[in-house]
């Protein structure tokens, strides 16, 4: 298709001509007439009448989002047609984890930031804890995968053309344990991820972090963090003053910190959660709608500190009501943080996240919120991509421009804007919605995690799989994602790890039940096919497995950070090596018994008969083995 574009602002012209791939389109004069000025109101009317297209627009972002729809409607082959549309925040963008091992090279940010100006966002927020360069302090990000300073300054310049604010999220007192476990960074630590508070130096590494974080951007917007700093004050802190209660440190630190923002002349946000539980008689009830706030607890937040709300747990409007009420009672409205539940899996559960951001996002335009953030963590490890969630991110730029939702308009906006149909991102929460996970629920589970993870001969997760179809499931799952794929979609490439998970877990849902079954059964013909048929099988399996994500990882990701995946990988292989001599040597008589066959089976999560899910578990290393991986004092 040819567009013959029409427009005053050249600047913003020559962006629209970076996304002729993107829309499939060739802005040429030969092409469909479409005429583009700026109205004297937010709202964005899209026409297409004799042959001629028209659209009018409040904000420069609105316009790729309008030139979008256009495109889309033509394609739909209307003779004509008349769109109207209105934001209803001021700014609203998804938060990248940039910090939990995938660091995106700047080429797919780019192309990340093409789909979100389609969508229709403003803004985008990258959560850098230590990646990013302090050059006074070469530790910080050091094997990283950290961003430059000419990095960010290119992908804020990239964002700026259209109309996107990229904002900087750091952290300016905890979570910052990949900088603190170096011996040159020891003097600037309370508790393991905690900077020591109340000392020069830790104020003077907080003006270097803060200036160099946001030198690159032409935002003046910073979130500051200070999140989950549960242990404050309990570390070197309580041995050099004493007992101090956590509220008072923490307001201490966070004036000290705002000065540095305030002589930098940034605007500052900072997560909320640790102020609403220091609120709460306990201190740590997180987001407790029976919490009553005092007059006098106000006073601990600065005036010029906005508080972001996160919140990703619960279905109930109502609920998200409640606790913007009760951040209200703070002072103003705060703001609103949702997420797309791609974290601590290789699935994205949209099974259970669509319904938290809809609960969410009416709840925000009920209370008059006005900046709307979507979360995409990557908690240890990042298995999973960011592409992986767009469907619910265009779920949340929908809901910026609707007052409410329509699925199809939805669905039909989520394929334009990335060429890949719902229904085939609604796929992916299918490798955690296996048998034995109730339709509905809503107890976290991550099976397509645990269960490539565990090992066989152990079987921590075991006795909670007895008696469910897990290999089926996964088999027809794996046919399934084959027959939905199509190597025309240049965003194809991120169902081949999924396949591949499904082709290993068909294999390996339930080898170790199977193990352990024939073992307790003196099963001697099935221990031979387990050993020397199943086993060698499912290694090559998981070789192919490997491979894929690999070509995924350096496709989108800088290279620091896989070495994690390679070594998940290799120790799978080495534990199914061993298994396979431990039975061999157990079959030819060698060895008189296999001791980690002999152990009961117990389930890993308590009251696991209680729960919606089969299981669940935050770490790798719990899900690989109950020994000791690593031992690390919780303070120091």
């Amino acid at each position: 298709m040819k567009i013959a574009l029409s427009m005053d602002d050249l600047y913003v012209l020559e962006s629209l001509k970076v996304l002729e791939a993107d829309l499939n389109v060739t802005f040429d004069e030969s092409g469909i007439p479409l005429r583009i000025t700026k109205s004297n109101d937010q709202e964005t009317t899209i026409r297409y009448e004799n042959s001629q297209g028209y659209i009018e627009y409040g904000e420069t972002y609105h316009i790729f989002r309008a030139v979008g729809l256009f495109v889309q409607h033509l394609n739909e082959k209307k003779p004509h047609f008349v769109l109207k549309e209105s934001p209803l925040f001021d700014t609203i963008g998804p938060m990248f984890d940039l910090s939990r091992n995938v660091v995106m090279r700047i080429d797919e940010f780019k192309r990340m930031l093409r789909k979100l100006a389609l969508m229709g966002f403003n803004s985008a927020m990258l959560y850098m804890e230590d990646t990013f360069e302090i050059k006074a302090y070469p530790y910080f990000g050091y094997l990283r995968g950290r961003y430059t300073e000419q990095e960010l300054k290119e992908l804020d310049d990239y964002a700026n053309q259209f109309g996107i604010e990229l904002i900087p999220c750091i952290q300016t007192l905890a979570h910052l344990d990949e900088f603190l476990k170096w011996e040159e960074a020891a003097y600037l630590k309370d508790t393991r991820g905690v900077l020591l508070t109340d000392k020069d130096t830790t104020y003077d590494f907080l003006e270097k972090l803060i200036t160099a974080a946001t030198k690159p951007f032409r935002s003046q917007r910073v979130h500051i963090g200070m999140d989950e700093a549960e242990d404050l004050g309990r570390g070197h802190y309580l041995n050099q003053h004493g007992y101090v209660s956590r509220l008072e440190i923490m307001t201490k630190h966070l004036d000290k910190v705002t000065a540095i923002t305030e002589a930098l002349d940034l605007d500052v946000m900072m997560w909320s959660d640790m102020f609403i539980k220091l609120a709460s008689e306990s201190g740590d009830n997180q987001y407790d709608v029976s919490l009553e706030i005092s007059e006098d607890f106000k006073e601990n937040i600065p005036e010029g500190v906005d508080l972001v709300y996160w919140d990703y747990y619960h279905v109930e409007k109502d609920h998200y009501k409640a606790l913007i009420q009760k951040h209200k009672q703070l002072g103003k409205t705060p703001v609103v943080a949702g997420g797309i539940w791609m974290w601590n899996t290789f699935a994205t559960k949209y099974d259970f996240s669509l319904k938290a951001s809809e609960a969410l996002l009416n709840a925000s335009k009920e209370e008059g919120v006005k900046e709307v953030f979507v979360t995409l963590w990557g908690d240890d490890g990042f298995e999973n991509n960011f592409y992986s969630a767009m469907l619910g991110l265009q779920l949340f730029a929908e809901h910026h421009y609707n007052a409410v939702v329509d699925q199809e308009d939805w669905y039909k906006r989520t394929e334009f804007c990335t060429g890949i149909a719902a229904e085939k991102y609604l796929l992916l929460q299918e490798l955690d919605l296996v048998p034995g996970v109730e339709k509905g629920g809503v107890d976290q589970t991550n099976p397509s995690k645990f269960l490539l993870w565990q090992d066989v001969l152990l079987g921590v997760f075991d006795k909670q799989l007895e008696g469910l179809d897990l290999s089926g499931h996964y088999k027809q799952l794996e046919e399934k994602i084959k027959n939905y794929r199509s190597p025309v979609e240049t965003l194809d490439f991120i169902w081949d790890v999924p396949e591949k998970v499904c082709a290993v877990l068909a294999r390996k849902a339930l080898l170790g039940v199977r193990l352990k079954k024939a073992y307790d059964e003196k099963d001697v013909v099935e221990l031979e096919r387990i050993a020397n048929l199943d086993i060698p099988e499912l290694m090559e399996k998981v070789k192919i497995l490997k491979a894929s994500h690999k070509k995924q990882w350096y496709t989108l990701n800088k290279p620091f950070g896989w070495e994690v995946m390679d070594i998940r990988y290799g120790g799978v292989l080495a534990r199914l090596e061993t298994a396979n001599e431990r039975v061999n040597d157990y079959l030819s008589g060698t060895l008189p018994l296999i001791d980690e066959l002999e152990q009961e089976r117990l389930p890993f999560n308590a009251h696991i008969e209680e729960q919606t899910g089969i299981g669940w578990s935050t770490y790798y290393y719990r899900m690989a083995s109950p020994n000791v991986f690593f031992h690390v004092l919780q303070i120091y």
